[in-house]
C-alpha cells in the first residue's frame, strides 16, 4: 500500500473491529504499513485470520460479534496475551441491512406490495440501530480501560454521511450513525483530561458488498439511487477506499492530531457542503 504520508506507528498495537471488510481492510493495511501490529477483528475467524496473514507487521486475527461481550473480552484477552497493551482502537464493525430498509424514498398511500415504513421489521431495525451504535460502544467499554494506560493512545469510530442528513430508505442506519457522531463527542469530552483521544471520520459514498444491490442493477448498471448520489456528490464520483487513510492515519498520529479530540472528519467528495444548488 502507497501512504498518503509518513506515520510512525512501530510498537503501537491496533484493535479493529470490522476489519475484515473492504473499508477495514484497508485500514488494517495502512495501520500494519506505519508499523502497528494489528488485531483484526471480525465475524468470520477464517477471514480475519487470512488479511493478518498478509499484513506487513506481526498481526492476528480474530473472531467476535461486537455485541457479544463475552466474545469481546476473549477477544482482548488474546491480545494482551499477545502484546501486552492496546494503543489504538477503530471501529469500524457496522452497515446496513435489508431487514431495516423501506423500498420507497416517501410515502404513497395509494401504493400497494411494498415495504414502506409501517412494514419494517422491528428486530431487523434494531439489529441494524444496535449493530452500528452498540456495536460502537460496546468495544470501546471492552478496550478503553488499556488505551487508558498508553501515552498517545486514541479511538477512531466510523460514523457516515446519514449522521448530516437522514438517508432515504436506510432509517435505522442514518440514526445509528447519527448516534455515533454524538458519542464520539460525547466519549472525546469524558475521557479529555485522562489523555485519551475520541474522533470519527464519516465516509461519504463508497461502494462496498453491502451496498451492492442499492447503487447497481445486476447488470451493473447505475441505479437511479446512484444518478442522486453523484449528482450530489460535487466530485461527481464514489470515493476509493483507500482515500479514507490519510484522515486515518491524521486521527491516531499523536504527533499529527495530538490537540484534536471530538471532530468527525468527512471524507466525501464535497457531498456535506453541496446545498444541491
Amino acid at each position: 500500500m502507497k501512504l498518503p504520508f509518513e506515520v510512525d506507528l512501530k510498537g503501537k498495537v491496533a484493535v479493529v473491529t470490522g476489519g475484515s471488510g473492504v473499508l477495514g481492510s484497508y485500514m488494517c493495511e495502512a495501520l500494519a504499513a506505519c508499523g502497528a501490529h494489528v488485531a483484526v477483528i471480525g465475524r468470520s475467524k477464517e477471514k480475519a485470520q487470512a488479511l493478518a496473514e498478509t499484513l506487513k507487521t506481526e498481526s492476528i486475527g480474530l473472531a467476535a460479534d461486537v455485541l457479544d461481550e463475552n466474545a469481546l473480552k476473549e477477544a482482548k484477552d488474546a491480545i494482551l496475551k499477545k502484546w501486552g497493551k492496546v494503543d489504538i482502537l477503530i471501529n469500524g464493525a457496522g452497515g446496513n441491512n435489508p431487514v431495516a430498509t423501506t423500498d420507497d424514498e416517501q410515502y404513497d398511500k395509494t401504493a400497494e406490495n411494498i415495504k414502506d415504513f409501517f412494514k419494517l421489521s422491528f428486530e431487523g431495525t434494531r439489529f441494524v440501530f444496535d449493530l452500528n451504535f452498540l456495536g460502537t460502544l460496546l468495544p470501546t467499554q471492552i478496550f478503553a480501560d488499556e488505551l487508558l494506560k498508553q501515552e498517545g493512545a486514541s479511538v477512531v469510530n466510523i460514523s457516515s454521511m446519514g449522521a448530516y442528513l437522514p438517508l432515504t430508505k436506510v432509517v435505522a442506519y442514518s440514526a445509528a450513525k447519527a448516534a455515533v457522531s454524538n458519542f464520539t463527542q460525547w466519549l472525546a469530552t469524558y475521557f479529555a483530561k485522562s489523555g485519551l483521544r475520541v474522533n470519527a471520520i464519516a465516509p461519504g459514498f463508497f461502494v462496498t458488498a453491502q451496498n451492492q444491490s442499492l447503487l447497481f442493477n445486476e447488470d451493473n448498471s447505475p441505479t437511479a439511487r446512484t444518478g442522486k448520489i453523484l449528482a450530489a456528490t460535487p466530485m461527481g464520483r464514489f470515493g476509493e477506499p483507500e482515500e479514507l487513510i490519510g484522515a486515518l492515519l491524521y486521527l491516531v498520529s499523536d504527533k499529527a492530531s495530538g490537540f484534536v479530540t471530538g471532530v468527525c472528519i468527512p471524507v466525501d467528495g464535497g457531498y456535506t457542503a453541496y446545498s444541491g444548488v
